[in-house]
């Protein structure tokens, strides 16, 4: 996996419901490297804490390949990397295969894969339209959360290394599964709250879902 840009937001007022209220979600390339904090990332604006940053939202990545899927349902935007919030477009990042709590190394920093993107109307801004909500959860591409164990800067192409891979975890897509898919997934959700590198919040979703009976 490497990246192939790094992408930073201003933040723009925008109008929802009769309402001004602030983004960081329109992100653009920029040519230099960012710096990977403990809660976000340096010089970028995140605005509603209670969903984006902090040390589990640290930092969000999406896949690069997953553009031309979305350029052919929106043939009208100005498409740019960052489209979809992300602090770093990723080259080969699939979430089938990436488990929650696996570390990698990028560039400078240390970084630990915490959990799924859940759009917002944020996004439905960002496209024209809130349909892309529904589209972006029933295209199992949610792109990638990750804490940030050790802070540092990271460029374009450098490359997640694998230092740490929790293979017999949840694995993102799984995770996007138990929280949107209408069929049953019992199995899947008690491997998730016994799994410890799920997030306490994320477990709480769950059993929220499918019940207190699924922890015992």
């Amino acid at each position: 996996m490497k990246v192939i840009s790094t992408n930073i937001g201003e933040p723009q007022t925008i109008s929802w419901r009769g309402k001004e209220v602030k983004t960081g979600i329109y992100k653009y390339p920029v040519d230099e490297p960012i710096f990977l904090d403990k809660e976000d990332v340096k010089g970028d604006h995140v605005i509603d804490r209670r969903v984006h940053g902090g040390v589990d939202k640290a930092c969000y990545l999406y896949a690069a390949e997953h553009y031309p899927y979305w350029k052919e349902k929106y043939p009208d935007l100005d498409w740019n990397y960052g489209m979809f919030g992300e602090n770093l477009t990723v080259l080969g990042l699939d979430e089938r295969i990436i488990h929650i709590g696996s570390i990698f190394n990028l560039g400078e920093a240390v970084v630990q894969v915490t959990q799924p993107r859940q759009p917002c109307y944020k996004l439905g801004v960002r496209f024209g339209t809130q349909t892309i909500l529904k589209q972006f959860i029933q295209a199992l591409m949610p792109g990638v959360y990750v804490r940030v164990l050790t802070a540092g800067l990271v460029k374009k192409d450098d490359v997640l290394i694998p230092q740490e891979l929790h293979t017999e975890g949840v694995s993102i897509q799984d995770m996007y599964k138990l929280f949107y898919d209408q069929n049953s997934h019992e199995a899947l959700a008690k491997k998730a709250i016994d799994d410890p590198f799920v997030t306490t919040n994320n477990k709480k979703n769950i059993l929220n879902r499918y019940g207190s009976s699924i922890s015992k």
